[in-house]
């Protein structure tokens, strides 16, 4: 495999620890084909007909009434020869590739899962080190965060030696950075056959591009954004006793249901919450609960909403 790099962008502040963590949940496809981007670009949430070599974006396969069927990342790793690479959770990889099956036609591409000996690794704070780009596996920076580092895609004995090397964390310690920056994944923080892009975000990661031509479900998105429809968000939660919750749990404004919570990471989870019941909660001075315990909560700080 070449090697394929993004702009970097400057998270010299985000520096904690190196941490290579094998996510152990994830699914890669490759799309290959003359027409892979103009093919994916049709389907998707995202623009990847804009995406550069070397570069990532966010993004989701949507039913035409516009709910997620899975959402992915999508990264240009092209050479030459057009080649996509989808990054998804591993129990929406089948259905995912049988949907892509299905739009295929007549368009020029090939749809593979790609099995062992590939696999992926997440770096986490590993900015200036040289051993997380090489010839025989991909590099990308995660698109949605800086702090949520770099992903690498190749045979697992290469990146088992870059893990060693760099030091070896948990599957936790990625998912509780990406809850305390307040980045939802499908499986772990909302079920996707129930949520619309902007409940999960989508738009304020940069997975949704409302210029762009039709896509399925996109007439539905487009009214949600140009509306101003989408009252329910996702949100960062901090239990106020410092434990952890089990996943799953109501959230309540006093007695009355707002939302509902993903897994619990240390004492942090987020939630999709109804933005405007925790107005009326918050001027009224009225705690937010789940499973009884008290909790904080506030907006990622990328949201615009």
């Amino acid at each position: 495999m070449s090697e394929t790099s993004p702009n970097s962008s400057n998270s010299a502040s985000s520096k904690i620890f190196p941490a290579a963590i094998f996510p152990g949940d994830r699914a890669l496809l490759a799309i290959a084909g003359a027409d892979a981007a103009h093919f994916l670009n049709n389907l998707l949430t995202a623009n990847i007909e804009a995406l550069a070599p070397g570069a990532g974006v966010p993004a989701a396969l949507l039913t035409p009434q516009g709910k997620m069927i899975a959402e992915m990342l999508v990264f240009n790793a092209s050479d030459g020869e057009p080649l996509l690479l989808i990054d998804v959770g591993r129990g929406f990889a089948d259905d995912l590739v049988a949907k892509l099956t299905m739009y295929r036609l007549r368009a020029q591409v090939a749809i593979d899962r790609l099995g062992e000996p590939a696999t992926a690794l997440i770096c986490l704070d590993a900015d200036g080190r040289t051993d997380i780009a090489g010839e025989d596996f991909y590099t990308f920076r995660d698109p949605r965060h800086p702090r949520l580092g770099h992903r690498l895609y190749g045979p697992a004995d290469v990146l088992e030696k870059i893990a060693s090397d760099i030091g070896r964390a948990e599957p936790a310690v990625y998912h509780r950075r990406r809850a305390e920056l307040g980045i939802p994944e499908a499986g772990q923080d909302y079920v996707p056959a129930d949520t619309f892009p902007h409940e999960a975000n989508l738009d304020q990661l940069g997975g949704i591009d409302f210029k762009k031509g039709c896509y399925i479900g996109q007439e539905v998105v487009s009214r949600m954004e140009h509306r101003g429809t989408a009252r329910t968000r996702t949100l960062i939660l901090k239990t106020r006793n410092g434990f952890g919750l089990v996943g799953g749990l109501e959230v309540r404004a006093g007695e009355q249901l707002i939302g509902r919570a993903g897994e619990c990471y240390g004492s942090t989870l987020l939630a999709q919450i109804r933005t405007d019941k925790l107005s009326d909660a918050t001027q009224s001075n009225i705690n937010i609960t789940a499973g009884g315990v008290e909790l904080d909560i506030s907006k990622p700080e990328y949201a615009k909403f």
